[in-house]
């Protein structure tokens, strides 16, 4: 067994997340995941015809009448996630309502924007409650720690989805992290789909390690067949960075994603977000859309990571654990045995 401060905090069987994977919904993955050991954890799911807050509710009384595990919720601030503020301040009248809530939703995990508004309510309003934020570059990281969140998600760029403008590969700043802010809880996410990389985050002291590509390729993940079916061909090579609703995004390539053109700068997507008008934001969710449900995977945006690489089969999510966690102690085993 490989034990970790938040497999002891969280009462896990192995370090293993699921990654966050907004728009799309990943409430079957999240029960997955917890019933097999790991944490799972809920995607703001932001699809079309719905509204968010009460569909964030429905997600989470679905997880808590499925298993009685631990799991986590993702919660996006981005400028124009507009709806993060409300899920935020309606979580404790949830929790008070249903202890089941309070008792199972240990990981809340924010991202895609600032950290302070969140972690100051949570703080106050639930601090039952362990507030992670996703960290892309060290000076983004210091600014998690100032705002006071129990641990940092360091993602690197090498993941799929919304990534960042700075282009930090995962390895290097996960080992910035670690040398500077080695009592906080860390959590490595953005180029792991392997019991290597599991043995390689942990060896070097992460606490436990989030996937999100290798957790869409399968069987319990609400993706479309045809989505899941892209990824054990692909190769490393076959993704792309592209502009997306929060900044770039990592896709893979196809009709979408290479017509989408290159990622542009900040500044220029700041404009674009102000210039946005509902017509031109709702064609651009519904490229998410149509992958996810009905398989388009010409016209569509399919995010991905450069894991694309590692992954060859469709497995259970139990035998993701396990059969991972098992190699991944071998690894840690072997190279302990070589220090003399």
């Amino acid at each position: 067994m490989i034990k970790t401060r938040i497999t002891e905090l969280f009462g896990l069987k192995y370090p293993i997340m699921s990654a966050p994977m907004g728009p799309f919904y990943t409430t079957e993955l999240t029960i997955a995941v917890s019933e097999a050991g790991g944490l799972g954890v809920l995607s703001h799911a932001t699809l079309r015809g719905k509204n968010s807050v009460t569909d964030m509710k429905e997600q989470i009384m679905h997880v808590i009448e499925s298993t009685d595990k631990p799991f986590g919720l993702n919660i996006r601030t981005a400028r124009i996630q507009t709806d993060h503020k409300v899920i935020i301040r309606t979580l404790p009248k949830w929790m008070r309502e249903n202890p089941k809530i309070r008792e199972q939703l240990v990981y809340l995990l924010t991202s895609a924007g600032g950290a302070r508004f969140a972690s100051e309510w949570i703080k106050k309003k639930m601090p039952y409650v362990k507030h992670f934020h996703v960290g892309p570059a060290l000076w983004l990281v210091d600014k998690i720690v100032k705002a006071g969140c129990d641990g940092i998600v360091a993602t690197g760029i090498d993941g799929g989805g919304h990534q960042s403008y700075e282009e930090i590969s995962t390895l290097v700043l996960l080992q910035q992290v670690l040398r500077k802010y080695p009592e906080h809880l860390i959590v490595a996410c953005g180029g792991f789909a392997s019991p290597e990389g599991i043995a390689a985050g942990i060896a070097a002291g992460a606490d436990a390690i989030a996937m999100g590509t290798r957790f869409i390729a399968c069987k319990e993940s609400e993706f479309h067949q045809n989505y899941k079916d892209l990824i054990p061909p692909a190769t490393a090579r076959d993704t792309i960075l592209t502009t997306g609703g929060f900044g770039p995004i990592r896709l893979l390539k196809n009709k979408y994603a290479l017509e989408h053109g290159e990622i542009i700068s900040k500044d220029d997507k700041i404009s674009q977000e102000l210039a946005y008008d509902l017509d031109e934001f709702l064609e651009e969710l519904r490229r998410y859309e149509i992958v996810y449900t009905e398989g388009d995977v010409e016209d569509g945006a399919i995010p991905v990571g450069q894991t694309v690489g590692l992954i060859d089969d469709i497995l259970s999510v139990d035998d993701i654990l396990s059969s991972f966690t098992k190699k991944a102690e071998e690894l840690l085993k072997k190279a302990c045995s070589n220090i003399s």
